[in-house]
């Protein structure tokens, strides 16, 4: 006689995020109820709430799943010589994810839960501020990390949303572009790295590769970070 084993756990986590992505992707947020997925994907409740918690946590682990996905297919990106233009790639890779899955993208960005940040949304700011710590280094960031990274984000997420909301039909890829480069004039500058950008570049430089070195201890790294961020934000 054959027994039928229970599938695995893991087994039954994929099934549920693949049966939620396609109802989300299908039929928006709404689509995505408790029963919905659970007759999609052939389990009983119960066993979404003990592998998500609630519907929010299975949303969170269906957006960060998306994301990932959406991620190892661009994996062919390799930094170029020009962090600027990197940054400029990043933005256009947000940007394409976000049209090419809006139910997705408006789970990330579009609902705000105040001191919750959703996994997917973590990740995206983790990359970003790469892209923004590169540049530092090279000493053409007219601001400070976080406030360029707070700054690229705000922007980015608001225009790719605004772009989502507008018909396909009346998109303008222009409007993409135009704030992009208004975000990139706003926190960058074309000073060749070998030359002092002044004051406050020279200081958002150093606090980029004060990590490099091992030369102080830790208190007087402290210190000296604390000197340098104070210098950034003139």
């Amino acid at each position: 006689m054959e027994i039928d084993h229970p599938a695995p756990v893991e087994s039954n986590r994929d099934r549920i995020i693949t049966a939620a992505a396609r109802l989300l992707a299908e039929n928006g947020r709404e689509a995505v109820s408790t029963r919905a997925v659970s007759a999609a994907a052939g389990v009983q409740a119960p066993t979404i709430y003990r592998l998500f918690g609630d519907k929010q946590g299975l949303l969170d682990a269906v957006a960060a799943h998306g994301f990932t996905t959406y991620l190892n297919g661009k994996s062919g990106f390799r930094p170029s010589g020009d962090p600027v233009e990197d940054l400029r790639t990043g933005w256009n890779l947000n940007v394409d994810f976000g049209l090419a899955n809006p139910a997705l993208y408006a789970l990330m960005y579009a609902e705000p839960r105040p001191g919750v940040v959703p996994p997917a949304a973590l990740a995206a700011m983790e990359i970003l501020a790469a892209h923004i710590h590169r540049v530092a280094e090279s000493g053409r960031l007219r601001i400070d990390e976080e406030r360029a990274a707070q700054l690229v984000h705000a922007v980015g997420s608001g225009t790719t949303l605004a772009l989502i909301a507008t018909p396909e039909a009346h998109r303008d890829p222009a409007v993409s572009h135009m704030a992009r480069e208004a975000v990139i004039a706003a926190i960058t500058t074309d000073t060749p790295t070998p030359v002092a950008p002044g004051p406050a570049g020279a200081a958002i430089a150093l606090r980029a590769v004060l990590p490099q070195s091992d030369a102080l201890t830790a208190g007087e790294r402290s210190l000296l970070t604390e000197w340098l961020d104070r210098i950034a934000r003139g």
